[in-house]
Parts: C-alpha cells; sequence; structure tokens
C-alpha cells in the first residue's frame, strides 16, 4: 500500500505505534492541521528510576520505569514560555535519552527563525522542523487493489474496507481457524498459513464417504473459503483481497468434507474438543468456528474457558435455537444481513453473505453463501479492530461495532471503518482528559 503521510498524520502515527499517550491534552492528528508550522525539540532527560522498554509516554506514563524528569519537564516548558511555543505532543525516547516535545509556532514567525533562535538555548540538545515522509513506490493507490476479482467483492464495499485497510489490515494479529483443512499453497493464500494440525482420521468417515475422499486440497473446501475471507492476500494481482490481509491463520482441522465438490462438511466433539484444546494452549487470541449444532456440555466448557482468558470466539447463528457456539454466552455469533430476519437465530451481529466471492482448493475462487461466510467476515473485522488496538474485548468489539453499525440487518449493517475512527476519536478523548 502507497503511504503519503502529511506532517500532522506521520506524528500521530508514531506516537500510536510506540503505544505511548503524550504528556500534552493536544494530541490529535488534527491538532496538526491548523496552518502554523511545528518543530521537534529534545531535553537531556536523565531518568529518576531505572529505564525500561522504550516508546513511554510523558509524565502519565505508567507502563515501565523510563519516564520524564522534573528537569526536562520544567525546561520544555520554559522554552514554551521564552520563545511563544505551544507544546502539542511529547514523549521520553529511552533509546536516546532524551525527552522529546512537538511545539507548534503560534504566529507568522518562520521555521528558520524559530530555529535559528532554539539551536542557541544550552538547555536544547536537538531541534528541526517536523518533517513530511514518502515512500517511493508505485502499488495500487489508496482504496483500490490490483487483485482482478476485486470488483466481485461487493462485501467489502458493504463493510466499507478498503477505507478501514487504509488504517489497518490486521498485522501482528494470529486466527485460529476451526473447520476443515485448508489450502494452504493456493496463491492467494501465500504465507498467511501459519500451521496446520489436523485431528481427522477416516475413523469418522462412513465407509461410503472414505471411498470418496477426494485428494487432500480437493477435499478442504469449506476451510479454504473460510481462510480466503479472512486473509487473502491483497495487491499480489491474484484473485480477491481478504478483509485482515495481513493477519496469520492457524490452522486445526476438525471438520471432513461429506462429499467431492461440495462446501457441506462435518465434526464431532471429540475432533472439535482437540482442536478447541489445541488453540487454547496456543494462546490465540481469536477463534472462528463457522460451524454450529446442537449444545454440547464439554465444547461449552472449553469455550467458557477460553472467554474466562479473554479469547474471543466468533460463531454461524443457526436458524434453531440453542445452537452451538452461539448459544455460549460471549460468543459472537454472526448472522446473514442479507437474509430475512426471522432465519437469524442466535445472532449478535450480521455481515452480508449471500454471493460472497472467496477462494475454493486448486488455486480456484467461486461465490458462497450463509452464516459460514458471515462468521469468517466478521472474525476478519475483528482482526482489524485488534491489529489497531490490542486491548479490545468481545464485549467492546460488539458495542462498538453496534454504535456505528447501520440500519439493523441491511448489507451495510457493520461500517468498519466508522468503527475503526470512532475508537480513535475516543482514545484521543481518553488522552486528553488524562493529562489534565
Amino acid at each position: 500500500m502507497r503511504v503519503l503521510a502529511r506532517a500532522g498524520a506521520l506524528a500521530a502515527l508514531v506516537l500510536s505505534s510506540w503505544a505511548c499517550a503524550p504528556a500534552t491534552a493536544d494530541t490529535a492528528a488534527s491538532k496538526f492541521d491548523t496552518g502554523h508550522q511545528f518543530v521537534v525539540v529534545t531535553f537531556a532527560n536523565d531518568p529518576y528510576r531505572p529505564p525500561a522498554r522504550a516508546g513511554s509516554t510523558g509524565r502519565r506514563y505508567a507502563g515501565g520505569s523510563y519516564g520524564l524528569a522534573q528537569g526536562a519537564r520544567n525546561n520544555a516548558q520554559r522554552v514554551a514560555a521564552t520563545y511563544s511555543l505551544r507544546q502539542v505532543a511529547s514523549w521520553p525516547i529511552k533509546e536516546l535519552g532524551v525527552h522529546c516535545v512537538v511545539y507548534e509556532i503560534p504566529d507568522s514567525r518562520s521555521i528558520t527563525e524559530v530555529l535559528a533562535t532554539l539551536t542557541r538555548d544550552p538547555r536544547i540538545t536537538l531541534a528541526q522542523p517536523l518533517q513530511e515522509f514518502h515512500t517511493l513506490t508505485s502499488e495500487a493507490a489508496p482504496g483500490t487493489y490490483n487483485d482482478p476479482l476485486y470488483s466481485l467483492q461487493t462485501n467489502l464495499v458493504a463493510l466499507d474496507i478498503p477505507a478501514a485497510h487504509q488504517r489497518t489490515q490486521g498485522a501482528g494479529i494470529k486466527v485460529a481457524l476451526i473447520d476443515t483443512g485448508v489450502d494452504s499453497t493456493h496463491p492467494d493464500l501465500r504465507e498467511r498459513i501459519s500451521g496446520t494440525r489436523s485431528f481427522v482420521t477416516t475413523d469418522f468417515l462412513t465407509p461410503a464417504a472414505a471411498a470418496a475422499k477426494p485428494a487432500a486440497a480437493a477435499s478442504y473446501r469449506h476451510g479454504t473459503a473460510m481462510a480466503g475471507l479472512i486473509a487473502a492476500v491483497a495487491n499480489n494481482k491474484v484473485g480477491i483481497v481478504g478483509i485482515a490481509p495481513l493477519a496469520r491463520i492457524e490452522v486445526f482441522e476438525a471438520c471432513w468434507q461429506l462429499k467431492p465438490n461440495t462446501d457441506a462438511a462435518a465434526c464431532n466433539t471429540f475432533t472439535l474438543a482437540q482442536a478447541l484444546a489445541a488453540a487454547l494452549e496456543a494462546r490465540i487470541p481469536l477463534i472462528n468456528l463457522s460451524i454450529a449444532g446442537p449444545a454440547d456440555p464439554l465444547l461449552s466448557a472449553l469455550v467458557q474457558s477460553g472467554l474466562k482468558r479473554g479469547v474471543i470466539f466468533v460463531g454461524s447463528a443457526a436458524d434453531v435455537a440453542d445452537a452451538f457456539p452461539t448459544n455460549i454466552h460471549g460468543v459472537i455469533g454472526v448472522a446473514n444481513s442479507d437474509a430475512p430476519q426471522h432465519n437469524q437465530g442466535e445472532a449478535t451481529l450480521a455481515a452480508p453473505a449471500t454471493h460472497v466471492m472467496t477462494l475454493l482448493p486448486d488455486a480456484q475462487y467461486d461465490f458462497e453463501s450463509g452464516t459460514s461466510v458471515a462468521a469468517a467476515e466478521l472474525t476478519g473485522v475483528v482482526a482489524l479492530l485488534l491489529s489497531a488496538n490490542n486491548h479490545l474485548t468481545a464485549d467492546s468489539i460488539v458495542s462498538l461495532l453496534k454504535s456505528t453499525a447501520g440500519p439493523a440487518m441491511q448489507s451495510a449493517s457493520i461500517d468498519v471503518n466508522a468503527a475503526l475512527a470512532k475508537m480513535d476519536a475516543e482514545r484521543v478523548g481518553r488522552l486528553a482528559r488524562s493529562s489534565h
């Protein structure tokens, strides 16, 4: 993706990438859009506690032991007063042993004039402009993709995924896919599958199914389709775009295809229990269950154990009551927003899931429908949100998506970009309040 960062957006990106809360209230990117100019100034910062990890915040930092010394804080305030500057952001940088401050020049003075004055001040260790940077690539412009089947992915437009991808693409998030196997050789899944474990043997197949069992990759239709919806590679000039194209998928094979060339697959308590236990043991924070079946005490106990540890489960809403996994409180059940409301079952949210383009084994593509699709889409959405803020819980994600949703059971019922924008606005608000 091509990055074109204005000075203010770049500074906001640096702050968020260090996971730090600047010491002052004025930290929103919009504060850099005043028409004024900005300078970056550093002061010697001898920590009064042993150093910890880099990228702490200013006076409000509480996550480690490297903080802002009183002398550096006083110098920053005095410089602002002496030279009529307005402090808009700050953070101590452990690696350099300095406190870094961004000042706005609130009048008509030029950057050159202000820097000439600042560099003569003995309290200051560095003074420079707040500069703008660009990458030098010629990939697809923001909001567009070179994947040839993207134009058929109307679900991405309905969910506002292209705009959301300018903010996050799911980097750093691992998803457990409990399903059939996945064709990891598919060109649109290259480097998206981090591993595969199988808990299926021929013991679970009827004699007819065992005799008709296709080659491994061909029998992975359902799992491959779900993996593609979640994380198909973007801008590789192949096929489609996944909702979270930088997320990684760990496959836990617990289901088996019932007939050749069909998506119908089955699982049982034993295979699902093994897969769930393995996914929980692997400490994967997000688990997709594009399946449905009867209430099951063992599986419910495993899911509830994961929920207590903060694992997020996404499941397919069935059109019957008390169906696993959406019968468990805390599981995010997802319905097809294109379907009639009376067929939604125990749904928490809805996503467009009728004739959605995705992957099939052996480098193929096709349209899929059903709440399995809706669950996989929502799993991708959750991966995007977690990548932007890994402190989100299942409850906070549901609340965020519902508060930014369109009309219930419409194809635009989830607006991912709106959810990300609200999340960012709330974070800026918290930072502003904490600085007072």
